[in-house]
């Protein structure tokens, strides 16, 4: 007599059915929480690294390779510098030699008239003064032309930045605080003077 599969009660809740005894069930576990991947591979819960998203961290002969390029441009630039201190001096140095030169040049005429006037001084005596005197005017004149004008005026109204005063006298024909008699000229002005004049001034009352 053949047998039949008996037929699960539906009243019965805790009857299994025969032909799902064979199937996979899904876990009964948490779910998988959000914001965390739920692929294969491992999980873990470490941030990134810094160099994660630029790439491997440079090796230690590409941080020595940089520090040997750094310290050869710095040589290098030493190396210049030292040129251009070299290279100023020397060129200083030329001007220099150059400024000299044509200050010389120029007063050279006035050493010629010297000694033309010692060389005449004994056919004629009197002329020696004239010929000195001209000689003055001559390199008075080198001085102007070299930026130096000569300051020997007498009347004037005394300047501390152009008159050194060397003795005060009293003098009722000149007005107080003038000066009476310039004892030393004074050559050029302000930043470029080589000298105050020496002078007596009048006593003020």
């Amino acid at each position: 007599m053949p047998i039949h599969p008996r037929e699960p009660d539906p009243a019965v809740p805790d009857q299994a059915d025969p032909a799902q005894e064979g199937a996979v069930r899904p876990p009964r576990g948490d779910l998988p929480r959000s914001g965390r991947p739920t692929g294969p591979g491992p999980a873990t819960d470490e941030e990134p690294g810094p160099d994660a998203a630029g790439g491997p961290a440079p090796s230690e002969d590409e941080h020595t390779a940089a520090i040997q390029e750094l310290e050869d441009r710095w040589r290098r630039a030493l190396a210049d510098l030292d040129n251009l201190r070299k290279r100023h001096a020397r060129e200083l140095e030329r001007e220099q030699m150059v400024e000299r030169s044509r200050t010389a040049a120029a007063f050279l005429p006035v050493v010629d008239n010297l000694e033309l006037a010692l060389t005449h001084a004994g056919s004629d005596p009197g002329a020696i003064v004239e010929g000195v005197r001209a000689v003055r005017d001559q390199a008075v004149n080198v001085l102007e032309l070299l930026g130096y004008p000569r300051h020997a005026d007498t009347g004037v109204a005394f300047d501390p930045a152009r008159h050194e005063v060397v003795g005060v006298v009293q003098d009722p024909d000149a007005a107080p605080g003038t000066v009476v008699e310039v004892l030393r000229p004074g050559y050029g002005d302000g930043e470029r003077q080589l000298r105050p004049a020496a002078v007596t001034v009048a006593k003020r009352e």
